[in-house]
Order: structure tokens, then sequence, then C-alpha cells
């Protein structure tokens, strides 16, 4: 049984969703879905590194809620329900200095009120850089 609510995914158009925030500005673009998982992927650059060209810990953290976060959005009936983060931490373990960061998240727990995911952030070659997890809220969409 899937855990999806939205059947199909189109990786372009979950990107270009992002595309006028933060999201957008840190270059995250969404890759694939599975059964229980989704990719994304944050290019490590003059925008997500910190002074020392290394991967900066809050843009691991942003791409780890980003990935998620959108996970999560596509399990609710999105004309009643959203998510919104309660909960994140994040364990860093080692540096990126360039390429690309892959995020994947995986659902731990899919609750009627919150949801559980974690996150592993890894460089292309499948280092893992940063092990995070995230509770996220199941909340009413607020109807026009």
């Amino acid at each position: 049984m899937s855990i999806w609510h939205v059947p199909t995914f189109d990786p372009q158009a979950a990107t270009d969703i992002g595309d006028a925030c933060m999201i957008g500005h840190l270059g995250i673009e969404f890759l694939e879905r599975g059964e229980g998982w989704l990719k994304a992927r944050m290019p490590v650059d003059r925008r997500t590194t910190q002074p020392y060209g290394r991967l900066h810990g809050g843009a691991s953290v942003a791409l780890a809620e980003t990935v998620a976060s959108y996970a999560g959005m596509m399990t609710v009936d999105p004309t009643q329900k959203g998510v919104v983060g309660l909960e994140i931490n994040a364990n860093h373990i080692r540096a990126a200095r360039e390429g690309w960061v892959v995020a994947t998240a995986k659902a731990e727990a899919l609750g009627r009120t919150t949801q559980v995911w974690t996150i592993r952030v890894e460089e292309e070659g499948g280092k893992l850089v940063c092990l995070s997890r995230i509770t996220l809220a199941v909340i009413a969409v607020q109807q026009a």
C-alpha cells in the first residue's frame, strides 16, 4: 500500500514551486520519489557554504526540512491538510566542499496529527554528510 496521497510526482514541478523562496535561492532540486522516500539535491557553492568553504550546517538542515516537508505534504489530502515542521535535529558527520549533496527523506511514522521522517544527506559518492530527523505536524488547511 502506497503512502502517497498524491499519486504522481513531477520533479520539475516540485522544484519550480520553490523558485520564489529560499528553496530556489539555495538551488534545491527534487529528483525522484519511491515507496516511502523522496530525494532532492542541493549544490555546494557560494550560496550554501560557510566562510571556510565547507557546506554550511544550516544549509544541510534547510535541505533536510525541505525534502521531508515536501514528502509529508504528498501524504495528505492537500485540499484538507498541510504539514509544518515541529522539531528538527541534525548531526553533521563530515564536510562537503564541492559538487552536490543529495538528501533522501524516509517516512518513519505517519500518524493522523504528526509525522516523523529521517533524512540522510550524502555527498555524490554516497558518504554521509548529515543525518537529520524531523517531526511534522499535520494541520488543517485554511479555506478562503
